[in-house]
Parts: structure tokens; C-alpha cells; sequence
């Protein structure tokens, strides 16, 4: 991957494009709380990540665009998540990936998405709503979220999986939220569900809280979806 950043703005968020070096190479769709990232990127090339191209997506709001449904705040510090997720996963297929599409060398094979917590709850929720995805990682994904995982196995996805990687931290969920507190039982059980289903399914359990580390472990969660 280039370090060239190729910045952009569609419908009140903004873009960070990391092209492939090559043409017709993968793109990954990662959304982010905050910054461009550029910490991303420079982890991925640690770690030897496959050649893709990568879109950054920041400028979103967060509790609300990365939520299916809405959700009280799960704990004393936190927001409620007001449940934005279908009116912005229009926004990103109808405009910020034909952008997007327009500035890539060649035409990628396939498309996968990434996220960490809530964007790790969208990047799952996106694949029952959309087949633009074939492959997705949930990096500490929200999976706590209320009666999410019932939701994932109750119907199938848009497009079958190629793909899918979870990762999470073994202290997440040693909190007081009862809510959150499912986050290990349901992203376990998500990912033996999708394993009976057929579908690739990488899932790792690393030592430590919800924010160490997160920049490596979410571009490993992307070399995951593009290593040939």
C-alpha cells in the first residue's frame, strides 16, 4: 500500500483513501471514531498486510450511524445509540463508494469492511443489508449490543461470506454493564454459528482491555480479509 492519502468529503463526512499499489487489488471500507487513519495503515505495513486499497471513513456520528436500532446508554458514561445504521449504509453505497470507485487503480475483485466497537457491530450488521461486502472484521466489535446476536443467526446474510474475522480483548467483558458484559459469550457464539454455516471464520482472544492496541489489531483484522 502507497502512503499516498487521497482526502475527500461526500455528505457531511470525511474520506481518507489509501490506494493499492497495484490495480484490481481488494478494497476495505473502515470506519473510525476519529482521525484518518493513518495508524492503520502504518500497522498494516508492519505486519506485511496484503496489497488493497483502503477507505477511511471518519466525521460520522458514531452513536448513531453505526447503531442498527436503538439502544439505552449501556453504561454510566456512555451515550444511547440512536439507530442510524440503514440511513448511512445508504449514504455509503449510493455516494461515498461510487467516489470512492472513481479514484482506485482497476476494479477491485471483491469489497470487505472493517471496524472496531461500534463500527465492528456495523461492519457485521452491514453484510444482512447489503451483498456489496464479501468479507467482513469485527475488531472488538459492540456485540453486546441488545438482542444483536439473536438477530445475526435468526436470517442470512445478503451475500454468503467469503470471509469473516473477530477479535477481541479478554477483559472486556469483566465490567459492571450486564449489558456489555455478553461481549466474549456472543462474539464466541456468533463465531461458531458462522463456522456451521460453512463460513471461514477467524476468531482471537488477546490479553488486555478494549483500547491496546487497537490500530494493530484492526489491520490485522484487514490482512485477515485480504491474504490471498
Amino acid at each position: 500500500m502507497k502512503n499516498q492519502k487521497i482526502s475527500f468529503q461526500t455528505a457531511g463526512t470525511s474520506e481518507s483513501l489509501y490506494p493499492a499499489e497495484d490495480g484490481n487489488r481488494p478494497l476495505v471500507v473502515l470506519h473510525v471514531y476519529a482521525g484518518d487513519g493513518r495508524s492503520v495503515v502504518g500497522a498494516m505495513g508492519e505486519i506485511g498486510c496484503g496489497d488493497c486499497s483502503l477507505l477511511v471513513v471518519g466525521g460520522l456520528k458514531w452513536d448513531h450511524d453505526m447503531s442498527p436500532w436503538f439502544c439505552p446508554p449501556p453504561a454510566g458514561n456512555t451515550k444511547p445509540c440512536t439507530g442510524g445504521a440503514d440511513a448511512y449504509l445508504r449514504v455509503l453505497l449510493d455516494e461515498i463508494l461510487p467516489e470512492t470507485l472513481k479514484r482506485i487503480p482497476g476494479t477491485p475483485p471483491f469489497l470487505g469492511i472493517a471496524g472496531y466497537s461500534l463500527a465492528g457491530l456495523f461492519a457485521l450488521y452491514a453484510m444482512y443489508h447489503t451483498d456489496r461486502f464479501s468479507r467482513a472484521a469485527s475488531v472488538s466489535g459492540s456485540l453486546w449490543f441488545p438482542e444483536f446476536a439473536e438477530y445475526a443467526k435468526s436470517r442470512a446474510p445478503k451475500h454468503e461470506p467469503d470471509r469473516l474475522y473477530f477479535s477481541l480483548r479478554d477483559t472486556e467483558a469483566k465490567t459492571r454493564s450486564e449489558l456489555m458484559n455478553t461481549v466474549q459469550e456472543n462474539t464466541e457464539s456468533l463465531a461458531r454459528w458462522y463456522r456451521t454455516r460453512g463460513i471461514p471464520t477467524t476468531y482471537e482472544l488477546n490479553p488486555g482491555g478494549h483500547f491496546r492496541d487497537a490500530a494493530l489489531r484492526t489491520a490485522k483484522g484487514i490482512a485477515a480479509l485480504v491474504k490471498e
